[in-house]
């Protein structure tokens, strides 16, 4: 073959497939230890309140009685009495007649919860929030208790996913293998069947962790936040028409209310506008909110300042009932009532994709299918940690050699630095390594020059 004619040739499968793998190594490397933890997290995130009610009964389920519910105001009154340092600044409506009240009490290091019985009014519980078993693992599984640094990290994990997917997919697909495709080779003892574990495995899962990792995207700290913005301004994320001729404030709705939503999060709260008359009190704004018809569990922002306003939003598991209220303090006015069918087409995928994540669509099934994805992707760490460790060298990193044909090697990379295009933490750090990369194996024939001489 003419040098003409092999220039031109296209890459050996065999030369493309080791340059996949060399990635699928990279990405592997970086994600494993972080899906570990993503999957564990949230393996126990998905059954939060199950877990909740078996840690806490007491404070999980109350006896219904025949007389009528104490109000919110009389609760958070109680509330602020077991926290004499503490100011009011939420008020979760019971989600059941068997459901306790909360109250959020702002003071000090750190925001306070009180759960009472709303028939009673006993304070079943006082805990600070950011020690509560249950946010304790959210935020574990965002790595916000290490700071925007750790929690961009994330963002950086759930790009190099997606490649990690599609990259194992390659390396799964059948080559005339008798094995590994959708059956398990040899023994435990031997490498093979392990690699054949975690192909199957793969097989299985890598559609669920895709979806994971898609869908934990939009909650990231860079690339979430530009497609809220980007969705925002094409009309198809937050429904901008309902605050037309709404005085607005600088206080997005998520800094307030943890039940905002996604596509809400980002939102302007209103303003009230002061006057003479006295505010409606919390009692009457949630008589205003139920004859709306709010659903039951919503949470409740209490006003701050001469302009604040009560704020409310429901996050039932039902996603299309999800509704965000703002009420102004003085007339009780709603000033803003956005129900979930008037969010944009992106925002509602999202909201629809978020929803699936959390277990929180389709009962028992989703949870137990996130739940086996959680569990497979343990097993596909595992399995590439025993994979890597059979066949690692003595004294190496044992890193997939890259292909004698530079153009499948070259390629490959373009392809991945396309997609890391698409995610710019993820893109940084794909430069990062094939720079990385690039000065490693330049000290390698660095070394090798004086022997070879």
């Amino acid at each position: 073959m003419s040098t003409l004619a092999r220039g031109l040739a296209r890459p050996s499968p065999d030369a493309v497939y080791r340059a996949v793998w060399r990635w699928h190594f990279y990405a592997g490397l970086l994600c494993l230890p972080f899906l570990i933890l993503l999957s564990t997290t949230g393996a126990l995130y998905l059954f939060k309140d199950e877990i909740t009610a078996a840690l806490f009964p007491r404070r999980t389920v109350v006896a219904q009685h025949a007389a009528a519910p104490l109000s919110p105001d009389r609760l958070i009154y109680i509330a602020a009495q077991a926290v004499p340092d503490g100011t009011p600044v939420t008020y979760l409506d019971p989600a059941g007649p068997t459901a306790p009240a909360v109250v959020t009490l702002a003071g000090g290091v750190a925001k306070t919860l009180v759960t009472l019985d709303p028939w009673t009014g006993d304070v079943l519980d006082r805990t600070r929030a950011d020690r509560e078993p249950m946010a304790v693992v959210r935020r574990l599984h965002s790595l916000s208790y290490f700071g925007p640094v750790a929690n961009g990290v994330i963002e950086v994990v759930a790009g190099f996913t997606l490649i990690l997917v599609l990259t194992g997919a390659y390396l799964w697909w059948p080559r005339r293998q008798s094995g590994g495709v959708v059956t398990v080779r040899g023994t435990p003892r031997r490498r093979v069947w392990w690699r054949d574990l975690h192909a199957v495995t793969g097989l299985v899962a890598g559609t669920g962790l895709f979806f994971l990792a898609a869908t934990g995207l939009p909650w990231s700290i860079l690339w979430g936040q530009e497609l809220r913005a980007l969705s925002n301004r094409a009309g198809l994320g937050q429904p901008e028409a309902l605050w037309a001729g709404v005085p607005v404030s600088a206080v997005p709705a998520g800094a307030v209310l943890d039940q905002a939503g996604w596509a809400l999060e980002a939102a302007p709260l209103p303003r009230s506008q002061p006057r003479d008359a006295a505010p409606i009190g919390i009692d009457r704004a949630a008589g205003i909110l139920r004859d709306l018809g709010m659903p039951a569990g919503y949470e409740l922002s209490l006003p701050v300042g001469e302009t604040g306003i009560y704020a409310a939003a429901a996050y039932p598991r039902d996603v299309t009932r999800q509704r965000m209220i703002s009420l102004d303090q003085y007339s009780g006015r709603p000033l803003v009532d956005v129900r979930f069918g008037e969010i944009g087409p992106v925002g509602r995928a999202i909201q629809y994709g978020i929803g699936i994540h959390k277990g929180e669509l389709w009962g028992r099934a989703n949870q137990l299918a996130m739940l086996a994805f959680c569990l497979a992707t343990i097993l596909l760490a595992v399995t590439a940690g025993v994979m890597w460790w059979k066949r690692r060298p003595a004294g190496g990193l044992g890193v997939p050699p890259w292909p004698h044909d530079r153009r499948a090697a070259v390629t490959v990379t373009l392809i991945v630095a396309g997609l890391g295009a698409l995610f710019p933490l993820t893109g940084f750090a794909i430069l990062a390594m094939i720079l990385a990369d690039a000065a490693g194996q330049g000290v390698a024939r660095w070394l090798r020059a004086p022997a070879a001489a």
